[in-house]
């Protein structure tokens, strides 16, 4: 199982990006699927995860702001991220807790 990772970039505090992360292969049903992030000099948080029912939770500070779904069709996760604020930038990681597979990460940047 693969995992590509895409959709970051360059915007500014309070707009919104969409990440994308497709799998290789139809795991969305068979495994939690998490997104972390790691920002320059920080551990590596977790940042949502969702159950193979399709459930999802957020870390506290990404509540309300942040929302993960799936597309079974297209073997493909999302993180749409609103709200933007200078702390959530960092590099963003998809991740099969099944089959132990991270994606290469993109890179969001929130910056005026």
């Amino acid at each position: 199982v693969q995992l590509q990772a895409s959709g970051g970039g360059l915007v500014q505090p309070g707009g919104s990006l969409r990440l994308s992360c497709a799998a290789s292969g139809s795991i969305l049903g068979a495994s939690v699927m998490t997104w972390y992030r790691q920002a320059p000099g920080k551990e590596l948080e977790l940042v949502a995860i969702m159950t193979t029912d399709g459930s999802a939770n957020y870390r506290d500070s990404v509540k309300g702001r942040f929302t993960m779904s799936r597309d079974n069709a297209k073997n493909t996760i999302f993180l749409q991220m609103s709200s933007l604020k200078p702390e959530d930038s960092a590099v963003y990681y998809c991740n099969s807790v099944r089959y132990n597979t991270w994606g290469q990460g993109t890179l969001v940047t929130v910056s005026s």
